[in-house]
């Protein structure tokens, strides 16, 4: 292990944001249970957002509606990280984020597997939970259970670049957090920042998933299938390359820091 995979790996298990203690079986069901939230959650919010109701008419605009909508989600995925099961788990509630703590070497390699399947698990199911809850209105086109779309005119090949680069800015900035121990409090308020700001800047152009979790059950409920395969690779090829670069340029810095403090290596 690198130096500084070390000084990556000390403050992570200390602070919550990888898995601290338990088996990957009870951190696979609790990342079930985050993501089953999330997406019940974002399913909710889009119901009385997008949807018809007092918010809805109150909130003109497609534009406004977004704003709102990160502005919900943002704080929710902050309060998740921070909870207790989010503490155990890591709260990642997106593959992206779990193959890139695993490329980062803070997250062991036999559990990305469990977390994914359950991330995915954990958001059909979510979505399935708001529909039996909020009813048909869930399934209208104003709603079509939180599925999301690029705008007009963008093709596959667009909508993967855009949004491999959009998971990559968020992993290469969480992941320079995560290198500087007095910055890893304020990882989980990055997270919802970062995301919250991807759903109003980006929602109503590529989507602003960044997460293949949120994408996963709603199409797959809906039924709406388009752009799925991109929506659900690109965030995980931005997130690995965001990492491996990360890796490589914290493993040269250590390398340079140990020729400056060693007089004896040329």
């Amino acid at each position: 292990m690198t130096p500084t995979a070390q000084l990556v790996r000390r403050p992570l298990r200390e602070r919550g944001v990888a898995p601290a203690a338990g088996t990957i079986a009870v951190n696979s069901g609790l990342e079930f249970v985050l993501t089953f939230a999330v997406l019940f959650a974002v399913t909710t919010i889009t119901r009385w957002v997008m949807g018809p109701s007092p918010i809805a008419h109150a909130v003109p605009g497609i534009h406004l509606r977004l704003l709102l909508v990160g502005a919900c989600v943002g704080p929710l995925l902050t309060g998740l990280i921070l909870s207790r099961p989010g503490k155990v788990s890591g709260a990642h509630t997106n593959p992206a984020i779990t193959l890139a703590m695993w490329r980062l070497g803070v997250f062991p390699g036999a559990a990305v597997l469990p977390y994914i399947a359950a991330q995915l698990a954990g958001s059909a199911l979510g979505v399935l939970a708001a529909r039996a809850v909020w009813g048909p209105v869930v399934g209208r086109p104003s709603v079509a259970y939180a599925v999301l779309r690029p705008g007009p005119g963008w093709s596959d090949a667009e909508l993967f670049a855009a949004e491999a680069v959009s998971m990559g800015v968020v992993v290469a900035l969480v992941g320079m957090f995560l290198r500087k121990p007095r910055l890893v409090p304020f990882v989980p308020w990055l997270v919802g920042l970062l995301v919250g700001t991807a759903i109003a800047c980006l929602g109503n152009v590529t989507g602003g998933s960044v997460n293949p979790a949120r994408q996963f059950g709603p199409a797959i409920v809906s039924g709406h299938l388009d752009f799925l395969w991109v929506y659900l690779l690109a965030p995980m090829a931005g997130a690995v390359i965001a990492a491996a670069v990360l890796t490589r340029v914290g493993d040269h810095r250590d390398e340079r820091t140990a020729v400056d403090r060693d007089p004896e290596i040329e």
